[in-house]
């Protein structure tokens, strides 16, 4: 045991290994053992007893035994807090190692850009939130995944809110509503695919930035790795989503832009990433950063195959400026224009020799074979104009194919132009850090054409929606937190009504349309929102006594010693007993898995069964 207390006192020297009530992050430790973090084998070095330990003296050079100090880590009876010894006792571990060891598949509740009780103002940054992250080991995910029971349908037009009767379908089968859903964003996306798979033209996504500012604090820190966890598990099915020419853009910062890069490098492949637009979200204000004032977010821009990915021709609305310059058109209907070849400032300058118009030689790029001017006339993409200094010689260039957008957007809203246009919508300024219209609209209009489908699985203020509803897109939005139905779902109705914010006067908007709201049907996620709300033990406890009733716990969990420790259990402080609630559930069972869809013990309704059946075409 003295080993075990050397090494913690020696650890806790370290300021970043200690939570703010002092005990040792045991898993950051770890981490910093993988990467033979300098500053850890330091620590270890300064002392004789855990130098002796922990290195190896081979031809008077230390070198750092790192399995051996992780295997000491990672021993069940070494550094446990009172929570982790309560978590032993009832049996919540997996082959004597913990859930966070075993880092497959990241769950998360996170409040996007919310206006709830997760502390929004920037006196409550540092409080402690009621957020659900927890990391599933890949052998405890059997049902996860599978796609979910779908309830509390409805279809919105403009005469207002009704059951929804059945989906709208084309020759292909596929869903043609607009789609608003409710529920974790991980779990809708893989019940999507197995309606949308391949049919997606565009995701664009403002996922919550890893920062510890800006209203975005997890309970756990939400570490680097969990969030690039996180977004992998997502990003991956989303990119099953996306059609072949399909185009992803993803909003972040300058916490996680770098690392989410090389993530989405991993996804997307290297060679389909196509640069990023420097977006300008502030003009003037305060400094929200450590040092600068950062007045920009990158959205980067990736293609699912950059070979089967081409832009369109440029459209009405961007094309005026081009229809100006590239005025002649040829016999195939080619806009072009004629531009000299030997004027200043060509990157690879054209030599052309003229003596007169009869015998003038070319040479393209300093390479042989001169051509005279007869034989180069006869291909039609050059002309001589003779001037007054002699004669000059031009050459057709032809309208690009495809948009061929600057990466600087300085004149697409700010972050302040989004709030204005959600206190003209609602009266308040409801969201930190939303997108303008006016961004998003640029964007969809660039990356895609009227009726394909939109995909945001982060719906936030819900501007994504509007914006593709106000373009003549479909779209597919999703969310977990009920402001989907106070903000998103509301924004839409007014959308339908014909609001005149934003871009409606642009899109010559004036109303019409329609979409449908669905929500994953919970079970064990039920009672994690009850956990999370709860004020006191004795709520608490009231949560466990319905959970051994009515729900699906872990199959590693002994209910026998809950009960005998339920002392020890009250003794833990109100956020370890709900963390430990938490993890007594089966995450398997969060919503009710489409094969349960008969289960009796899931109850679920006939109208759930009709709807559910209906998106999945499932014959009855």
């Amino acid at each position: 045991m003295k080993l075990y207390e050397t090494l913690e006192k020696q650890l806790k020297k370290e300021p970043n290994f200690v939570t703010d009530n002092g005990e040792l992050k045991k898993w950051v430790v770890i981490n910093k053992a993988q990467n033979y973090d300098a500053e850890l084998i330091g620590l270890l070095l300064d002392d004789k007893e855990l130098k002796a330990k922990f290195f190896l003296d081979i031809k008077d050079v230390l070198v750092f035994n790192q399995s051996l100090f992780i295997q000491f880590l990672e021993q069940k009876n070494y550094l446990n807090d009172s929570y982790t010894s309560y978590k032993n006792k009832v049996g919540l571990n997996i082959d004597g190692k913990y859930l966070k060891q075993r880092n497959e598949v990241a769950l998360v509740w996170p409040f996007k850009d919310c206006v709830l009780e997760g502390g929004q103002s920037r006196e409550e940054d540092k409080r402690e939130e009621i957020f659900f992250n927890e990391t599933l080991a890949q052998d405890e995910i059997t049902q996860l995944l599978e796609p979910k029971v779908l309830t509390n349908a409805k279809r919105y037009t403009g005469k207002g809110e009704k059951p929804l009767d059945k989906l709208n379908r084309n020759e292909q089968g596929v869903i043609t509503d607009n789609l608003i859903i409710k529920g974790n964003n991980l779990l809708a996306l893989h019940s999507l695919k197995e309606e949308f798979a391949g049919t997606v033209k565009l995701i664009y996504i403002d996922p919550p930035y890893n920062t510890d500012k800006g209203g975005f604090n997890y309970n756990d820190s939400f570490s680097h790795s969990s969030w690039l966890t996180f977004m992998k598990n997502r990003l991956e099915v989303a990119f099953t989503l996306l059609r072949n020419d399909g185009i992803l853009l993803i909003n972040s910062d300058e916490i996680e832009h770098s690392y989410l890069k090389t993530l989405c490098d991993e996804i997307f492949k290297r060679e389909n990433f196509k640069g990023d637009f420097i977006w300008q979200k502030r003009k003037g204000g305060g400094n929200d950063s450590y040092f600068l004032a950062l007045d920009h977010d990158y959205i980067s821009v990736y293609t699912k195959d950059g070979t089967k990915t081409s832009h369109d021709k440029w459209r009405t609305g961007y094309a005026d400026e081009y229809l100006k310059r590239y005025r002649e058109v040829d016999e195939n209907g080619e806009r072009y224009y004629w531009d000299t070849l030997a004027r200043d400032g060509l990157q690879n300058p054209i030599a052309v020799i003229i003596k007169t118009p009869d015998d003038a030689e070319i040479t393209i790029n300093s390479q042989k074979p001169l051509l005279t001017i007869k034989e180069q006339l006869k291909t039609g993409h050059v002309k001589f104009t003779k001037t007054k200094n002699g004669w000059s010689l031009h050459h057709r260039v032809y309208m690009p194919e495809g948009k061929v957008a600057r990466s600087i957007l300085d004149s697409f809203g700010t972050n302040k132009t989004a709030k204005d246009e959600i206190v003209e919508l609602f009266g308040e300024s409801l969201f930190k850090y939303p997108k303008p219209e006016t961004l998003i609209n640029y964007l969809v209009e660039l990356f895609s054409q009227k009726k394909d489908i939109v995909l945001d699985f982060f719906v936030g203020s819900g501007t994504t929606a509007a914006v593709c509803h106000k373009m003549d897109r479909q779209y597919l939005v999703i969310d977990q937190m009920n402001y989907i139905e106070t903000v998103a779902v509301e924004r839409l109705r007014k959308v339908i009504g014909g609001e005149q914010g934003g871009i409606s006067q642009k899109a010559e908007w004036n109303g019409g349309g329609e979409f449908v709201y669905l929500e994953l049907k919970k079970y064990n996620q039920t009672f994690i929102e009850q956990i999370e709300t709860a004020k006191d033990t004795k709520a608490v406890l009231k949560i466990w006594a319905e959970m051994k009733l009515k729900s699906f716990l872990n199959y590693n969990v002994d209910i026998q010693k809950q009960e005998e420790h339920i002392e020890e259990f009250k003794a833990l402080s109100l956020v370890e007993q709900k963390q430990h609630l938490i993890e007594l559930l089966d995450k398997n069972q969060l919503y009710v898995n489409l094969s349960s869809l008969n289960d009796k013990d899931f109850a679920v309704t006939a109208e759930e069964k009709k709807v559910t059946q209906d998106f999945y075409q499932i014959k009855k």
